[in-house]
């Protein structure tokens, strides 16, 4: 278990949240969700017919970590790739609108910025349209954002990565990243890539992504220690917090056994977005000097208020410095 954390040194902690700087790199998702009522069935098909109320927008995928970091009180940069369209202009503007800095957002004319369009009814997820392109990055905007990446770098002491998979996190952008000295790297893995984050230092798969990199289940205690010490190893990273959903983490250094944080969540609403907070409140915990089990013991928390909520969601400090109390 978690040794006891100083309820004071972790509200310390959070105040000096707008000390701290995050580079956020990786695939930019705009969530847009319909809001709408259901009365009846359609009479051409099985289906539900949904009278929109409302439409609202938020950022999602890396730039929903850059979101949080800023909910957060903290400074973030953001580097990732937008099309010409309607959907790209709504995402830059939405962000530029909160402060975050998009110098890092490059403008693709050849790939549509990824969009998840989920239409809700009377609090549920009635179906989810995603428009994408899932091609890696080459040519000219993969050179823009390998120089954008290396520029920003100079002004923050924490990178997160966060690979969705849409082509943004290529082979040659983390060889970059490998290079960059003096800063800590986090990475958001996606299943199916593992093998290009050796050397990162700190790696947060959830559950599924460590046990089909590993080839194994996690589903005791056991292989839960085995799992984490063998992502270590192959690897090579200094640590691993492997996220468990209503069991919490567990975070895996290299000097120590697993160490289990239980989660705090009263009630799961909405696990959307749920692991983009973590990566978030992990980053800028450790860019103000938090140790990584400090930081880890918040990002659990903040975790633990995101999925009470609807939809893509973000943490305030003030929200955290409540859970904190409480806890």
């Amino acid at each position: 278990m978690m040794k006891n954390m100083d309820k004071d040194k972790l509200k310390e902690i959070i105040s000096r949240f707008p000390q701290g700087k995050v580079l956020v790199i990786g695939d930019l998702i705009l969530d847009e969700f319909v809001w709408g009522n259901v009365s009846r069935i359609s009479p051409e098909a099985p289906i539900p017919i949904v009278e929109v109320v409302k439409e609202t927008f938020m950022p999602g995928g890396a730039a929903n970590v850059s979101n949080n970091v800023y909910s957060l009180g903290g400074k973030t940069f953001l580097s990732g790739v937008v099309g010409t369209g309607p959907a790209g202009n709504i995402l830059r503007e939405t962000l530029s609108q909160r402060g975050i800095d998009t110098r890092g957002i490059i403008i693709d004319k050849g790939r549509p910025t990824t969009l998840k369009t989920r239409i809700i009814a009377h609090h549920q997820q009635v179906v989810r349209v995603d428009r994408e392109k899932k091609e890696f990055l080459k040519d000219s905007p993969l050179e823009k954002i390998l120089t954008c990446c290396q520029e920003l770098a100079n002004e923050v002491d924490i990178i997160a990565i966060e690979d969705y998979g849409k082509g943004v996190v290529t082979r040659e952008l983390l060889q970059v990243m490998r290079r960059i000295k003096g800063k800590t790297i986090i990475i958001d893995p996606r299943v199916g890539s593992f093998s290009h984050y050796e050397g990162m230092d700190i790696i947060t798969p959830n559950r599924h992504e460590a046990e089909v990199a590993l080839g194994k289940k996690i589903d005791n205690e056991k292989s839960l220690q085995e799992g984490g010490r063998e992502l270590l190893r192959n690897l090579h990273c200094q640590a691993a917090l492997i996220t468990l959903g209503e069991e919490g983490m567990c975070l895996f250094q290299r000097e120590d056994g697993g160490v289990h944080i239980p989660t705090v969540a009263r009630e799961v609403y909405d696990v959307s977005g749920a692991g983009d907070t973590v990566v978030a409140t992990l980053s800028l915990a450790l860019s103000v000097g938090a140790s990584l089990q400090e930081a880890a013991y918040l990002s659990n928390m903040a975790a633990g208020i995101v999925v009470g909520k609807a939809g893509t969601a973000m943490v305030s400090r003030e929200e955290l410095v409540r859970i904190v109390d409480d806890h």
